[in-house]
């Protein structure tokens, strides 16, 4: 009776909504195709609906998309209502201290009360692996803050701590891949040693998933990892074997500071100072499962090391990155450019080529391919970006193809797009001000193969500073934007020759 008690109860859930914060995230936006697939109902609550309007699950009828801020305890209950589980896949990963301890610890507390009014049967939680106690660094303290105030209400919390996690896009994956790739030889902190016991994404998904319909999992902390213990050092090694390196030479010191060892990933990667800290500081830490309970309950084919490397870079290198760790975080809007003083660079080109094929040449630009004209000026102005803190040009993009809102492109987000006609971008680089490049594609009523490409920068700086770099760097603009523009000329052209009917290939 019991069993059929346990099997009527996983049908009635299965039927609920599931609830999922951070599906923008690098998990989340793994999770939620992976749910959708297992005939799951989702309800995802974000911050930037627009964010999640591109990904390929977002017009599933069973994808329900609700925006709004985790901190809103009204608006939060009201989405939560008639969901069966809730993920919560919500912590800062930009910054340690108290302030963000201290957000993260109330945000976990306002997630708590709203399941228990809305009577959600569980919460899942992925937190950090590591050694208990009084010497675990300030960002797996926060996350075990985390898991207190999430098990503060009455809702039970099932609890995953995974250590590093091996996937493409991964802000760990790419700080090791960067590091293994430019640096033969490496001065690095005595944590190189620490012992680790890395998990691919692709398990951590499963975990995720299969535990809705294991009830042994409910209110449980369960440790995840892969096959392999190894150490930082025997990771990099392991790297640079697959890439096809030769071992690098790694020298420990005990000079290096989590402060100082995050400012040089910052410079050699493309994973910001604010970003590598807290993932340096938690190297520090032993971070071994302590028993194999959910692989026990879940049971599935862990890769070891090698695998999920070779499974990742393989994925990098097919241009197949589902998520990246530069999706998350928030997308400024247009109140900053509202008043004030804003400089206007508008220039237009006409190309004989079809609105379609300008588009798509237009979101081309950054990543590998660069920026069509004076690429050097580029990688200069992303060294200097870097070296004061900035994302540089590392950040690379996601795909060499497709952009979407909300999308990281090098130094630039994506904040503004009209599939075919419009492509708004806004800086994210070190400036004394705000800067946006719009770029916008309209036909010739004439000819379906002949179109106007407007591209315009706008500028609104920020006092003396501001009006200095603007007056410093109009000069550049003639050569950088106007080349820019003669290059996605010539790409047009060389897209529309391409495709199946030529240049004609814009006629219906």
């Amino acid at each position: 009776m019991m069993a059929m008690a346990e099997e009527s109860n996983s049908r009635a859930h299965a039927h609920k909504p599931v609830f999922v914060t951070g599906a923008t995230g690098y998990l989340g936006g793994r999770l939620v195709p992976r749910l959708l697939d297992a005939g799951r109902r989702v309800r995802c609550f974000a911050r930037s609906a627009r964010k999640l309007a591109a990904r390929p699950w977002a017009g599933d009828p069973r994808a329900e998309i609700i925006e709004g801020d985790v901190g809103d305890a009204d608006l939060l209950l009201r989405a939560m209502r008639g969901c069966g589980a809730a993920y919560y896949l919500v912590h800062s990963m930009m910054a340690v201290g108290p302030e963000y301890r201290r957000r993260d610890n109330h945000l976990a507390r306002v997630f708590a009360q709203a399941a228990d009014e809305a009577e959600l049967e569980r919460i899942i939680y992925l937190g950090g692996l590591g050694e208990t106690g009084d010497n675990l660094s300030e960002h797996l303290t926060s996350r075990r803050e985390v898991e207190a105030a999430l098990a503060s209400g009455a809702v039970p919390v099932t609890v995953f701590r995974a250590a590093m996690i091996i996937g493409s896009g991964s802000a760990s994956f790419e700080i090791l891949r960067y590091l293994v790739e430019r640096l033969p030889i490496m001065v690095t902190p005595r944590w190189v040693g620490t012992e680790s016991q890395p998990i691919a994404v692709r398990n951590v998904i499963h975990y995720l998933t299969a535990c809705l319909d294991i009830p042994e999992t409910v209110g449980r902390t369960l440790d995840i990892g892969g096959p392999d213990v190894v150490t930082y050092r025997q990771l990099m090694q392991t790297m640079a074997a697959v890439i096809g390196l030769p071992r690098r030479i790694i020298v420990p010191v005990p000079v290096l500071t989590p402060r100082l060892s995050s400012l040089w990933i910052h410079l050699v990667t493309p994973i910001s100072h604010r970003i590598a800290r807290p993932l340096a500081e938690g190297l520090r830490n032993r971070v071994v499962c302590r028993n194999d309970e959910a692989h026990r309950l879940m049971p599935q084919h862990l890769l070891t090391v090698r695998e999920a490397i070779e499974l990742a870079l393989g994925r990098v290198q097919a241009n197949e990155v589902q998520t990246a760790w530069s999706d998350a975080g928030p997308v400024p809007g247009d109140p900053g450019f509202s008043g004030g003083k804003v400089f206007v660079d508008p220039r237009s080109i006409e190309i004989e080529a079809p609105q379609r094929h300008v588009y798509q040449a237009v979101c081309r630009i950054g990543g590998g391919r660069g920026y069509y004209a004076a690429d050097w000026l580029w990688r200069l102005r992303g060294w200097m970006d870097r070296l004061v803190g900035g994302p540089g040009l590392r950040r690379g993009r996601r795909d060499p193809e497709r952009v979407a809102y909300g999308e990281a492109l090098d130094f630039w987000r994506v904040t503004g797009i009209i599939p075919g006609r419009r492509l708004e971008l806004r800086a994210e680089m070190k400036l004394p001000g705000e800067a946006l490049l719009e770029f916008d594609v309209e036909p010739v009523d004439s000819s379906p193969d002949r179109c106007i490409l407007r591209q315009t920068a706008r500028f609104k700086p920020k006092g003396l500073a501001g009006l200095a770099y603007w007056y410093a760097v109009v000069p550049l603009h003639a050569i950088v934007f106007r080349g820019m523009l003669e290059g996605i000329r010539r790409e047009a052209m060389k897209i529309a020759a391409e495709s199946p009917a030529g240049i004609g290939a814009g006629r219906t």
